[in-house]
């Protein structure tokens, strides 16, 4: 009999975990039993290296980016690193741009001085969006911790 490995993302055994029946919880527990199912994402994704990580991809530098104008390297690096958080924060979840029903949540900011931006509030829009649609949340509590945890990078797209 021939033996063959599978491999699954971390990403998808923490969806498959929380789509999970109790028996299918068990049994991913004791498949993986050096994961913290039960944690929240936030817990997980402190930086952009910890989104990679999890999403099983190598981070980027901006070396990556040296096919761009040399002006525009810094903001596409941001982006990226954004993009990439904003899709483990969202744990498989998204946005549903046909239904205008559907809540979508991204970080507000206010100027702050000359030095950039600071996170202001949350934001909720369902019909429209003013906001680049892969950087939207599926709930607040997610969009206020992207806004703060993220600062720095947001900072980069809000003054480029």
């Amino acid at each position: 009999m021939q033996t063959a490995e599978l491999k699954i993302s971390v990403q998808n055994a923490y969806v498959a975990f929380k789509n999970g029946t109790a028996k299918q919880k068990a049994f991913l527990r004791d498949l993986f039993p050096d994961h913290n199912f039960d944690g929240d994402i936030t817990d997980r994704v402190g930086s952009y290296e910890d989104a990679c990580a999890i999403v099983g991809i190598n981070p980027m530098t901006i070396d990556n980016f040296k096919p761009f104008p040399e002006q525009d390297r810094e903001y596409h690096f941001a982006s990226h690193k954004l993009v990439t958080i904003a899709r483990v924060l969202n744990e498989g979840w998204q946005p549903n741009w046909n239904d205008s029903t559907q809540a979508k949540y991204y970080p507000w900011f206010k100027p702050a001085g000359g030095s950039g931006f600071s996170f202001d509030d949350c934001i909720y829009d369902g019909s429209y969006t003013t906001v680049g649609s892969r950087l939207v949340f599926r709930t607040s509590e997610l969009a206020t911790y992207a806004g703060k945890q993220f600062i720095d990078i947001y900072n980069i797209i809000l003054k480029n």
